[in-house]
C-alpha cells in the first residue's frame, strides 16, 4: 500500500514564491555577488564567475527577493527546473532565478528533492515557455504543484534518507579534492619550483625521505628551457606520450550505435567531473562504430585532454573507451606515469592553449600538441613520484566509484519514497548499509 499523499499549491506550501530581478546592474570590482540560472548545476550552487555588484543594487534587489538558509531556488531561464537547496547563510542576489522562500529546514528539504524527481520536472517543462531560449513564467511556478506526505514525520524521515546520501556524496567530494590538491602540490613543487633541488643547492633539508631525496640532483643547469635540474631532459609531449586523437562514427548508422558495448567519449562527458576521473559515459557504441574510430579502444589509463570547445578538460579514463574528434589522448610510453602527465597537462594549460589555433572556437592540434617541450626527470624520480600520487590517486577513484553507486540508490529511492510507492521501513536494510560504510 502507497503512503498518503497530498497536493499543494506551491504558494501554499512556502512562505512565497518570487524571483530574482530581471535587470542587469552595473558590474564592479568590489561588491556583492550576482548569481544567474546558469550558477545552479547538479542541485548545486556554484558562483565560480559571478559578476559583483554594488551594495545598493544588492539591497534593492534584496528588499524584494532576498535569498535565506533552506530555501529553494530554482532556474527559470536555459536550464530551466535545476533546483538548488540554499544550505548555509547566503551572501548573493539573484537574477532570473525562482525563490521558493521555505517555511524551515524540513519543507526546503522536502521541496529541493520533489523538484528533482522526473515527475516534477516533466511538469515544469510542459509549464515552459519560449522558442530560442525556454523560461518558465513565476505564476507558474507559484501554482506549481507540491506532493506532500499527510504525515509530517515521514517527510522527515524521508529528507534524512535521501540528505545522508547526499552528505555522504558531498564528503567523498570534499575529500577527494583534498587529495587531488595534495597530488598538485608534489607535482609542482617537484617539477615545476624544483624544491628538493633547490633544498640541496641551499644546504638544507629536503623533507623527503632519503631514499627518495638521493634521487635529486644538487645543482641546476641551463637549456632552452631555462634554469633546470642538473641531468635531467627536456624532451617532448611527443616523446612521452603516443597522442591520438578520435572521431565519430555516424549517427544516422544505427548499427554503430544500437546496442553498444564499448565507451565512448565527448568533452560532455568530462565538463561534469567533478575530479579528472572518468568512470562512465553518455554513450556506447558497437564493433561497427568502432571500427570506424582509427585510434581504436584506447586502454584503462589514458589521459585525455580535450581539445577544443573548450581546451582543457582532463581525466584519466578509468575503463577502455574511444573518443570523439574533441579529444587529444596520451598513452604514455615506457617509464612515462599517466599521472604525471595529467598533472602536467593541467599546469602547463596555458601553454597548451596558447599554441591553439581557430576562427569559429580555439582548437589544438596534434601537431601543435606534440612539440610541446616539457623538463623531464629521470626514471628513477618518475616511478617514485607515481608511487607517491598513486596513492592519492586510488583513494580519489575509489571515493568516486562510491560516490557514483549512492548517486545511483539516491536517484532510484527519490522518486519512490516521493510519491509513496516506497516506504520508509523498507529503506532501513538499505541505510544501515550506508551508515556502516
Amino acid at each position: 500500500m502507497m503512503s498518503e499523499r497530498k497536493i499543494i499549491p506551491a504558494e501554499e506550501f512556502c512562505v512565497s514564491v518570487r524571483d530574482g530581478t530581471h535587470d542587469s546592474p552595473k558590474t564592479v570590482e568590489n561588491g556583492q555577488y550576482l548569481v544567474t540560472s546558469r550558477h545552479i548545476t547538479g542541485g548545486q550552487l556554484d558562483i565560480t564567475g559571478a559578476n559583483l555588484i554594488s551594495h545598493e543594487d544588492f539591497e534593492s534587489i534584496n528588499k524584494r527577493s532576498k535569498v535565506d538558509r533552506w530555501d529553494v531556488l530554482v532556474s527559470m531561464i536555459g536550464t530551466v527546473g535545476e533546483p538548488c537547496l540554499i544550505k548555509e547563510e547566503p551572501s548573493f542576489a539573484i537574477k532570473n532565478i525562482g525563490l521558493f522562500k521555505s517555511k524551515g529546514e524540513a519543507e526546503g528539504k522536502w521541496l529541493y528533492y520533489y523538484l528533482r524527481t522526473p515527475s516534477a520536472q516533466q511538469i515544469i517543462r510542459e509549464h515552459s515557455r519560449g522558442t530560442t531560449q525556454q523560461y518558465i513564467p513565476l505564476g507558474a511556478l507559484r501554482k506549481f504543484p507540491i506532493v506532500v506526505p499527510t504525515d509530517y514525520e515521514e517527510m522527515c524521515s524521508i529528507n534524512h534518507i535521501l540528505s545522508t546520501l547526499d552528505e555522504k556524496i558531498e564528503l567523498n567530494h570534499r575529500m577527494n579534492k583534498t587529495l587531488e590538491a595534495m597530488a598538485r602540490a608534489i607535482f609542482k613543487s617537484w617539477f615545476v619550483d624544483f624544491d628538493p633541488v633547490r633544498a640541496k643547492v641551499d644546504g638544507q633539508d629536503t623533507g623527503l625521505p632519503e631514499e627518495i631525496a638521493d634521487l635529486f640532483p644538487d645543482s641546476f643547469e641551463e637549456n632552452e628551457l631555462g634554469e633546470v635540474p642538473k641531468g635531467w631532459n627536456v624532451y617532448t609531449i611527443g616523446d612521452l606520450a603516443e597522442v591520438v586523437g578520435g572521431s565519430t562514427p555516424s549517427t544516422k548508422e544505427p548499427t554503430y550505435w544500437d546496442g553498444g558495448i564499448y565507451h565512448w567519449a565527448t568533452p560532455k562527458d568530462l565538463s561534469s567531473l567533478s575530479i579528472p576521473v572518468l568512470l562512465n559515459t553518455e554513450r556506447l557504441i558497437t564493433d561497427g562504430g568502432l571500427s570506424k574510430i582509427s585510434s581504436g579502444l584506447l586502454p584503462k589509463g589514458t589521459v585525455l585532454l580535450s581539445s577544443r570547445a573548450p581546451i582543457g578538460y582532463l581525466a584519466v579514463a578509468e575503463v577502455p573507451v574511444a573518443i570523439n574528434q574533441g579529444f587529444i589522448a596520451l598513452k604514455p610510453k615506457k617509464d612515462v606515469s599517466n599521472l604525471f602527465l595529467l598533472l602536467w597537462a593541467s599546469s602547463a594549460h596555458d601553454d597548451i592553449l596558447s599554441r591553439a589555433n581557430g576562427s569559429t572556437f580555439l582548437e589544438i592540434s596534434k601537431s601543435n600538441f606534440r612539440p610541446i617541450p616539457i623538463v623531464t626527470p629521470t626514471v628513477d624520480v618518475m616511478n617514485n613520484f607515481d608511487k607517491c600520487v598513486r596513492l592519492l590517486y586510488e583513494k580519489i577513484v575509489k571515493c568516486e566509484r562510491e560516490s557514483q553507486t549512492l548517486a545511483e540508490l539516491r536517484d532510484t529511492l527519490l522518486p519512490k519514497l516521493i510519491s509513496g510507492e516506497l516506504r520508509v521501513k523498507d529503506t532501513q536494510k538499505i541505510m544501515d548499509c550506508v551508515y556502516d560504510g
